[in-house]
């Protein structure tokens, strides 16, 4: 069963503390460096598209494009309410959203993995809405009314997903791989 949703009448948390990224040694060139948060939070937030993972409740997975949003430390993203993500989120809400390249030897890939979390507070899902047509332009408008997101020819719901462990991933040489946790 997913979290509870949002509480009415509250807008997200401050964002935390910026963690120290690990490098692991295995899978990282010698004279890798980790690159900071900082670095790492910006290509999150300046990503067009992102690949959602949940599990569907026979156990198996489901990988989707969709478009995501960063705001208070979270990525942010919306399905419709009977569309297979948000099925499989009812059952269980782990879930990992991926950005990045898709070349080997350049470029830096992002693996983002935390609980998906339903936004319901309406002044919330307002200034969600307004950071979704600030990143991807008038048709990415959404009215926003009794918790929903509403853009014809339906309604969304927009869940939440505050990083559990950041996976990031440098590619050509040197080749990296870092990891942040959160509390």
């Amino acid at each position: 069963m997913p979290d509870a949703p949002d509480t009415p009448g509250t807008s997200a948390a401050p964002a935390a503390p910026a963690p120290e990224g690990r490098l692991d040694p295995r899978y990282s060139s010698p004279e890798a460096g980790r690159p900071p948060w900082e670095e790492v939070e910006r290509l999150i937030a300046e990503a067009e598209l992102f690949w959602v993972s949940t599990v569907r409740p026979d156990g198996r997975p489901h990988v989707t494009p969709l478009l995501a949003v960063w705001s208070a430390g979270a990525l942010h993203f919306a399905t419709g309410p009977g569309e297979r993500k948000a099925r499989n989120l009812a059952e269980n809400p782990h879930v990992t959203l991926t950005t990045g390249v898709n070349t080997w030897t350049e470029g830096y890939d992002v693996v983002v993995e935390g609980r998906a979390r339903r936004v319901t507070d309406d002044a919330r899902l307002r200034e969600l809405a307004a950071l979704w047509e600030e990143k991807y332009g008038e048709s990415w408008h959404f009215e926003v009314r009794e918790g929903h997101f509403h853009h014809a020819p339906g309604s969304a719901v927009v869940f939440s997903v505050a990083p559990h462990t950041v996976f990031g991933f440098g590619k050509g040489e040197p080749f990296s791989q870092t990891r942040w946790r959160f509390a």
